[in-house]
């Protein structure tokens, strides 16, 4: 019986790079990005420098969907050479872009799947990873859409800032609230469950912020996974904005209190950075499939 050849296609949402992605045999949708009123793309002609720069210059930043057009050419590319395409865009709480995909992939008589996974950045990355095991083992395309949003929320990131700056520009947190944290020099920790960014705890210094986070994530193996403490059956990683000497530092700490796993550190994806700044240093984790 022959097996369907599958595309695994997302959006640099996920963090993934387009040389990391040719490596690993997906397709990765740059996203459009409005940068003092130009439009730019991440990834190809607006680099992790240059939007960091951008955003300490002042500049106004605005993320978009991609077009339609662009979606369609993708999806059309791909069935060439494909049975099938399964794409997973960031979550559908923090952008359109899941149902104006899935709206589009109704025309696809099936061809097209798209998940509606509610992940972003590093636990996009996990589920990234999770539909290419599924299509290595001759799963359908039909079938990794449903495994993948049956288990959407086995997943959680934690992030500390190093400014509210960001949020309160951006209208996540008032500027009272802000003016207050930054007088007495708090450090928040937010946490992304579910794709929605939420206030969790928050630390007098960075250092305490890691490990709260280092302990929240512990928590979550235990009781929201069924894991133990040292993370048996998860996939961790660390995501930062801008510093990553002060990821490597805090790999470090991470793999102290989670001895065996493999823990891979990449840039937060830029859709995230916009809203929280650089400085910003994130842990996530994300059950595996059961096999």
């Amino acid at each position: 019986m022959r097996v369907s050849k599958i595309a695994i296609m997302t959006d640099s949402n996920s963090g993934i790079t387009q040389q990391k992605a040719k490596e690993m045999g997906i397709y990765v949708l740059p996203m459009p990005f409005y940068v003092n009123g130009e439009t730019k793309y991440e990834d190809l002609d607006l680099t992790q420098e240059e939007f960091y720069r951008c955003l300490e210059a002042g500049a106004e930043i605005a993320t978009s969907q991609p077009a339609v057009g662009d979606v369609l050419d993708a999806w059309e590319g791909l069935l060439k050479g494909y049975d099938a395409v399964v794409h997973i865009p960031m979550s559908s709480s923090l952008s359109s872009s899941y149902e104006t995909a899935a709206m589009l992939a109704a025309d696809f008589d099936g061809r097209v799947q798209v998940v509606n996974n509610q992940r972003i950045s590093i636990t996009l990355v996990h589920a990234i990873y999770q539909a290419m095991e599924l299509a290595q083992k001759g799963v359908s395309a039909e079938e990794i859409k449903r495994i993948l949003e049956e288990t959407k929320a086995d997943s959680s990131i934690y992030i500390t800032l190093e400014t509210l700056k960001y949020l309160k520009k951006g209208g996540r947190i008032t500027p009272a609230a802000a003016a207050f944290g930054e007088l007495l020099r708090l450090k928040p920790v937010l946490q992304i469950q579910g794709g929605k960014l939420d206030a969790f705890s928050k630390a007098r210094t960075k250092k305490m912020a890691k490990a709260i986070m280092i302990k929240a994530i512990k928590n979550d193996c235990v009781t929201r996974f069924g894991s133990d403490e040292r993370g048996t059956g998860m996939m961790l990683a660390i995501a930062y904005s801008g510093d990553h000497k002060e990821a490597l530092e805090f790999l470090e700490e991470v793999r102290a209190e989670f001895p065996g796993l493999e823990i891979p550190v990449a840039p937060l994806s830029l859709s995230i950075a916009c809203h929280i700044g650089p400085g910003a240093v994130a842990l996530a984790c994300s059950k595996r499939l059961p096999e």
